[in-house]
């Protein structure tokens, strides 16, 4: 009898497969990078054809360090960057043109004609108009490609987020493979009504989105394909969990109650407050959104999101040449005993919640002939903690009290210097679970109660183990400071004097 959960974290830089007990232990793990593509300044995009064969080859290795056969595999769960978008021929399956990634900027412009339209979308989609989420990035796509609209109009294309995609072409491909989008990535497009969890008209023709164009939306778990023609599995398996990447972590968190929060470092930052079936409606920069559904039971959340975390520390790898790998940041940080001054701003593309500033660029400020590598990483892992703490205080503004516990996962989070910064700087209780694959985890968790293997999430929680808990050492007087330097150094990123 299959017994095994394979479970796939298709991320923005590379794809993760896992293939995982139901006891959440980790049997395999496979990571496979693919291209970045940046055609001009803003710009970010993938082909897809390159993430397919990334998944392809992901959870061939992963199944190979497992020691199991496909045939081990009760269910997949799909998780995902969000807001990434994909155009493609109906019938061929071939994209129209490179998937635009969440990161891009291009269709700025377009969202700052629409601005006085602002409250009209974030009352219907609970999100604000950004060049971040999907819907712009469609239009731009039909606007650009020689014929595309009239081919979307005409019912030839299909869109999707990388969810859609994939499960498409886990399920055979086009044309015959269910054209579907989960609820959470749905709620990301800026097209789907929140409160009624249905594509909005009014927001189609707003964009510019053809609805022949869309996906039909369908819960976070179920079985909502099968594969069919996948190298390395049977046919038939179920496809059984989909969510978006910070939806699926906070699932996979175990964060069920209302008032729970985690926070996801990876290549930005993004926290996640689990309101219940509450839809709140943030009035502190943050963003309403789906946390998951599953069968008829819908749960929201609050989320805001910083779009440079890992990123920085990349960029002191890759654009500084500070260290030689993203590792290698905590270690030079301890050589100092504080940053000295130095605060950095990573507005590198632009600013986030709570500030939503497309045109925000990134500042190393308070230098002097002493400042050393050591200050500059020291800076960057306060800077991400800092960017969190903005969010964290938000959150607790918009639920009238201070929250005091948040669950963390994502690559960085394995960095013990941030950890204690983060719980010094927003003045809570950090706690790390044992693993930190806690996306892919909330996939896994969520297709086996798609399947069937679990009868229900607090079932699926015997998958979380939390391990290391990091408290509050700093005192509020320094505390304090930091924060004052910190939103004195964003004042100036954002063109403001510091009095303002």
């Amino acid at each position: 009898m299959a017994k095994y959960i394979l479970a796939i974290d298709q991320g923005t830089t590379g794809s993760t497969a896992l293939v995982m007990g139901t006891d959440g232990a980790t049997l395999g793990r496979a990571n496979q990078e693919f291209q970045q593509y940046f055609p001009q300044p803003g710009w970010v995009e993938h082909e897809p054809d390159q993430i397919w064969k990334s998944v392809e080859d992901s959870v061939a290795s992963a199944l190979k360090v497992a020691g199991v056969s496909g045939n081990d595999i009760a269910a997949v769960g799909v998780t995902n960057q969000r807001e990434t978008t994909v155009v493609w021929d109906r019938a061929t399956g071939k994209p129209v043109h490179r998937a635009i990634v969440w990161q891009d900027r291009r269709t700025a412009p377009r969202c700052l004609e629409l601005k006085s339209r602002e409250p009209e979308v974030k009352e219907t989609t609970g999100l604000v108009l950004d060049p971040y989420f999907s819907g712009t990035k469609i239009a731009w796509i039909l606007d650009n490609v020689d014929g595309a609209r009239k081919r979307a109009e005409a019912g030839e294309l299909a869109f999707g987020t990388i969810d859609t995609y994939l499960v498409s072409r886990l399920a055979g491909g086009a044309p015959d493979a269910p054209h579907v989008i989960d609820v959470t990535n749905a709620s990301r497009t800026l097209l789907m009504d929140l409160a009624r969890r249905q594509w909005s008209p009014a927001m189609c023709e707003l964009l510019g989105v053809p609805q022949e164009l869309l996906p039909t939306i369908v819960p976070c778990a179920g079985r909502h394909a099968e594969t069919r023609g996948f190298s390395g599995l049977p046919d038939g398996i179920p496809i059984a969990g989909i969510a978006g990447d910070q939806h699926a972590a906070l699932f996979g968190q175990a964060c069920f109650e209302p008032g729970d929060v985690k926070c996801t470092y990876g290549t930005g930052a993004f926290v996640v407050l689990n309101t219940g079936e509450s839809l709140v409606r943030s009035q502190h920069g943050l963003l309403s959104t789906m946390a998951w559904q599953i069968g008829d039971e819908a749960v929201y959340a609050l989320e805001g999101s910083c779009f440079v975390a890992g990123a920085a520390v990349q960029w002191l790898r890759d654009g500084l040449r500070l260290i030689d790998s993203a590792s290698d940041v905590e270690a030079l940080a301890r050589q100092v005993e504080s940053s000295d001054g130095v605060v950095f701003v990573p507005a590198l593309a632009g600013l986030g919640a709570p500030y939503w500033d497309p045109d925000a660029r990134g500042m190393v400020s308070g230098i002097t002939r002493g400042t050393t590598r050591a200050h500059l990483a020291r800076a960057t892992l306060e800077a991400i903690a800092l960017e969190v703490q903005d969010l964290v205080a938000a959150m607790g503004e918009d639920l009238g009290s201070a929250i005091r516990r948040m669950r963390v996962d994502g690559g960085a989070a394995a960095n013990d210097v941030l950890m204690q910064y983060q719980s010094d700087f927003s003045a809570l209780t950090v706690e790390r679970p044992a693993e930190l694959e806690t996306t892919a985890r909330g996939a896994a968790m969520l297709a086996g109660i798609g399947a069937g293997l679990f009868d229900s999430p607090k079932a699926a929680a015997k998958m979380v183990q939390i391990q290391d808990s990091f408290h509050v050492t700093m005192d509020e007087t320094k505390r304090q400071q930091h924060m004052q330097q910190w939103r004195d150094a964003v004042r100036r990123v954002r063109g403001q004097s510091v009095g303002d």
